[in-house]
């Protein structure tokens, strides 16, 4: 088996949380007394177009929330929205470590709309460890399509049986796994090292 030269990782809920889930959009809701279930179905809606670059946050933001007046404004909702995003410290020491090597190619195969995207990545330095972000808003495509996965290998030019990819979701993971990349699903930081290690990759003890 060839050696890892490429490791691919997914986002929300590895390095950060999540930045608009399914618990974020609750919040909000009891936040700015919205209907939940109205909310929750005009999501499911406008989400697959969102994520992929289709529309913007104020067209999505226009379809889900602001149909009709309201006591708050998309400033006051986008404010909330950006604020949900958290840095997971132990996981992105692990990214650190393994940036840290210089062996490796790192980059980002991660579904997020673009305004949440970009803000994550420049609020939290991403491009300090990442030297590619394969996101589904600017490829046009969500994973667990193959196609975002066989994007990120031809733009990379690595075999798929040298390339890593992390994530904590399952199905995810089995769409990798079936162009024949390998894979570790997350779950906590400390098991992420031990797998990663597992997995011949070097890290670097920070």
């Amino acid at each position: 088996m060839s050696d890892v030269t490429a490791i691919f990782w997914d986002v929300g809920g590895v390095i950060l949380s999540n930045g608009w889930d399914r618990a974020a959009r609750a919040a909000a809701a009891k936040k700015f007394g919205i209907d939940w279930e109205e909310l929750q179905d005009r999501h499911d809606l406008a989400s697959p177009a969102f994520e992929t670059g289709q529309i913007s946050l104020d067209t999505y933001l226009q379809r889900t929330v602001f149909y009709r007046k309201r006591s708050f404004t998309k400033e006051e909702f986008t404010d909330f929205i950006f604020a949900q995003s958290k840095e997971f410290p132990e996981s992105r020491s692990v990214l650190s470590d393994v940036a840290a090597t210089g062996k490796y190619l790192q980059a980002t195969i991660n579904n997020e709309p673009r305004e949440l995207n970009e803000r994550r990545i420049h609020e939290f330095s991403l491009r300090r460890e990442f030297k590619a972000f394969f996101s589904s808003c600017y490829l046009g495509i969500r994973k667990p399509d193959e196609g975002i996965y066989k994007i990120a290998l031809e733009v990379t030019q690595r075999n798929p049986d040298e390339c890593l990819f992390i994530d904590d979701r399952e199905l995810n993971l089995e769409c990798a796994r079936q162009l024949h990349m390998r894979t570790i699903h997350f779950q906590d930081a400390a098991q992420l090292r031990r797998d990663l290690v597992a997995s011949g990759v070097g890290i670097n003890e920070s």
